[in-house]
């Protein structure tokens, strides 16, 4: 038998065991981070594991601090715990305490002694915004931050003990600690294996909610919504994943970017895109900081281009558009949120909803939504390996990349054409793409191009045309992007209203 450690909890398995065998439920193209322990070499980091019997916290210390070591916290238990604090201890520390209070954060992490006697120092988290003397010094004692798992410290009792204090290691030797998606790889005794990365997003706590950036972790769950980091960019700081570069995102939180913080960047070429540090680096104006990995960092830090990494956010997205009435109604039950509908009915669906980010749906505790018969509400399909960028920018201008519902401002019909006019940017480019060729389909969905003055007007023609495209322009002008499928619902949408559209995948 081995003994090896998944996802930092320990197994035992029989001699022989492959990854396959012990990766039962995750996606076979997601590679995982395998660390052999005898070539290690390992450095401690800024942040560390405190796993105690009621679960882990992970801690990231402050800068210069000196965290007390495992010699002294394993074994310790639970000294006192109340709603604004739990402390394990005592050990003998080299504290020099003040007499004097101090106000603390949710998520701090003390120093503090008993009685003023260092050689019985106790290491408190604050569980609540606070005032107290515990003994610390003069500066406040706090020589780190609880960055996950505190739901778990809120959950410590009197008899929870610390079983554990593991530094999270920063892996120079990438020879033999690597990442990998072949699962016929055999474990090794003392083989740690990470399959995936947690993430909790700034803001959200289960002691309470901040919105301050609830537009930037908007668009973070919505770039991981599919559960996938696919790594494009690595650097000895960070690595990115681009799924949805060019989108704007307001600079919200913009501190130092620590190890293991996840940023947006909000300027330049590669804005919208996800960053994770692997690295403490300086703040930049161009980065708002959207969350913390709390667990996987070793991944990031093996990532390689091209890489696939499971990745879990919490919380998750919080996005009703497009459902049925009676799904939306059932998920606001499943996540505890008070749920208020314009109109009840049988085959109603989603098209609005308040509030709009998840962060402020939390918050709130309730969300309204609005609904419109399915009759009101036309499926498309587009074809994104004809037309990737013209496709891309119809998505963006009609909401369908961030929903599964999007909107078209009916703007003028006239024969079998019907005209939309949505906004779309001025920075926005519409080059030549996927024009007709001989003949224009039938039922067939288009974008007039920048070649025409008309650019970024939409158009349906429901039967063929041998010289204009769906927005009638001439064929040059036309970028074909897809193909309608509801053509009865046409008849019935009026000029001036906005018309619903959903996308028919394959």
């Amino acid at each position: 038998m081995q003994r090896i450690q998944l996802d930092a909890v320990e197994r035992e398995v029989p001699d022989g065991t492959t990854l396959a065998e012990i990766c039962t439920d995750l996606d076979p193209r997601f590679s995982v981070g395998v660390i052999r322990p005898s070539r290690v070499e390992a450095a401690e980091t800024a942040n560390v594991r405190l796993a105690t019997s009621t679960g882990e916290v992970t801690i990231e210390v402050e800068p210069g601090e000196r965290f007390p070591g495992a010699e002294a916290l394993t074994g310790t238990g639970v000294q006192w715990a109340d709603r604004s604090s739990v402390a394990f201890g005592p050990f003998p520390s080299t504290l020099d305490p003040a007499r004097t209070p101090h106000q603390y954060r949710r998520g701090d992490v003390i120093l503090g002694c008993g009685g003023y006697d260092p050689s019985r120092s106790f290491l408190i988290l604050a569980r609540a915004r606070h005032s107290a003397d515990y003994g610390a010094g003069a500066d406040g004692g706090v020589i780190g931050t609880v960055v996950a798992g505190r739901a778990v410290m809120d959950r410590l009792a009197a008899d929870a003990r610390v079983e554990a204090l593991q530094p999270v290691l920063s892996w120079a030797d990438t020879t033999r600690s690597y990442t990998t998606a072949d699962r016929s790889i055999a474990v090794e005794d003392g083989m740690e294996v990470v399959t995936r990365i947690g993430i909790r997003a700034e803001g959200y706590d289960v002691a309470g909610i901040d919105t301050a950036t609830a537009a930037s972790v908007e668009h973070l769950l919505l770039a991981l919504e599919p559960g996938e980091f696919l790594v494009t960019r690595t650097a000895s700081t960070h690595i990115t994943e681009e799924r949805l570069a060019g989108t704007p995102v307001p600079p919200e939180e913009t501190r130092g970017r620590r190890e293991g913080v996840v940023t947006i960047r909000t300027q330049g070429e590669r804005r919208g895109c996800v960053y994770i540090y692997r690295e403490d680096v300086p703040s930049s104006p161009h980065h708002t900081i959207v969350g913390r990995v709390g667990h996987g960092l070793e991944l990031v830090k093996l990532a390689r281009e091209g890489d696939r990494l499971a990745v879990v956010v919490e919380p998750s997205r919080f996005d009703l558009l497009g459902l049925p009435l009676e799904a939306a109604s059932r998920i606001a039950e499943e996540r505890k949120i008070a749920f208020e509908v314009d109109r009840a009915g049988p085959d109603r669906v989603v098209v609005a909803q308040e509030p709009g980010t998840t962060l402020d749906v939390l918050a709130a505790g309730t969300v309204s939504v609005t609904t419109v018969p399915f009759s009101e509400v036309v499926d498309i399909r587009l074809d994104e390996s004809a037309a990737p960028l013209s496709v891309a920018v119809f998505r963006e201008i009609t909401g369908l990349k961030a929903h599964a519902i999007g909107i078209l401002p009916f703007f003028f019909t006239f024969e079998d054409v019907y005209l939309f006019k949505p906004k779309i940017p001025r920075d926005v480019r519409l080059t030549p793409e996927n024009p007709p060729v001989g003949e224009s389909p039938g039922n067939a969905l288009a974008i007039t191009n920048d070649a025409r003055k008309g650019r970024g007007m939409v158009g349906m023609r429901l039967s063929p045309s041998p010289e204009f495209g769906p927005t009638s322009e001439p064929f040059e002008g036309t970028n074909l992007v897809g193909t309608v499928i509801d053509t009865a619902k046409l008849k019935h949408m009026k000029v001036g209203k906005n018309v619903y559209i959903r996308e028919v995948r394959p």
